[in-house]
């Protein structure tokens, strides 16, 4: 039951509702809209800037999850955690192992609310901060709520482990999976408005075809690059583990911001038409080092 529940509604989440909405922008009928110049050409900088801010982002928040699952161990006795790159471990047993295999989604969800909050709160900060904000509380959600859903089908996963020790039944596991599921749509739409006010000149967002492209460009496509630039954050490790969960939280939010971007009008832009990539791109060296050079022997935390 709780297996074919959980199907369903990710088919549903991820492929029939964007697609429904993507297709309902494709056959709305166009409003008349006021003219406006025709953008001008392309800055992909811009496009660059944000596949690196994705991928700092995206190994920043797994690297936030990983510590906090580790941390909570190295303070309870008998327990002897290791942090790694792409993974922690631990030696030695105790029954609140089990519970703190939910602290790494607790300190994601945490970060990702607290970006948003910053995000809101600084509309005209600089674009690489509102974009880095973004990707923060992109990847800490859309890193978390699947986590929920996985822990309602599997009692051996992080957050399966945390809802057995609470001793949540399975119908309480399946309404957390579910929502968790249900919430992925406002996670993608909700971060459209923030996305789109990066544009530098209101042509780019002046039609529903506009706002396509840009979403498109600052954030379909700089999602998937930065998902294969992950790979050498991750490696070595399961091939399951070091493609396709990077692969599935880009794709599993951007569709959802690719299909709405037409729904949403009203947006000022308050972007820059040039940005420094130099130090998103030194951030994103620095912590390729730390992860391959550092971690990926492991650290230990006793």
């Amino acid at each position: 039951m709780t297996g074919y529940a959980i199907a369903i509604a990710t088919v549903l989440v991820a492929v029939v509702g964007p697609l429904t909405l993507g297709i309902a922008g494709l056959l709305r009928r166009p409003r008349a809209a006021p003219p406006h110049r025709p953008a001008p050409p392309w800055d992909w900088t811009l496009t660059l800037r944000s596949a690196v801010l994705y991928t700092l982002a995206f190994n920043l928040t797994f690297f936030l999850q990983e510590l906090f699952l580790v941390l909570p161990k190295a303070f309870t006795p008998g327990l002897q955690p290791t942090l790694f790159h792409n993974n922690h471990a631990w030696e030695g047993t105790h029954p609140l192992a089990s519970l703190f295999q939910g602290t790494g989604v607790a300190a994601t969800l945490l970060c990702a609310l607290a970006c948003r909050w910053l995000l809101a709160r600084y509309p005209a900060a600089p674009a690489n901060i509102r974009l880095f904000l973004l990707w923060m509380v992109y990847c800490g959600l859309l890193m978390a709520l699947p986590q929920f859903t996985i822990g309602a089908l599997s009692e051996g996963s992080d957050v399966g482990m945390a809802m057995t020790y609470l001793g949540w039944p399975p119908p309480l596991r399946l309404a957390a999976g579910l929502l968790a599921l249900a919430a992925v749509p406002a996670v993608g739409l909700g971060l459209l408005r923030p996305l789109l006010a990066l544009a530098d000149r209101p042509e780019r967002i002046a039609s529903a075809g506009a706002r396509t492209r840009f979403t498109f460009l600052v954030a379909t496509l700089p999602a998937l690059a930065g998902s294969v630039a992950c790979i050498a954050f991750r490696v070595p490790r399961e091939w399951i583990e070091v493609v396709l969960v990077p692969a599935w939280v880009a794709i599993l939010g951007t569709a959802w911001m690719q299909a709405g971007a037409w729904r949403v009008e009203d947006v000022r832009a308050r972007g820059t038409a040039a940005g420094s990539i130099g130090i998103p791109l030194a951030a994103a060296a620095l912590l390729l080092l730390v992860f391959q050079g550092v971690l990926r022997s492991g650290v230990a935390f006793y």
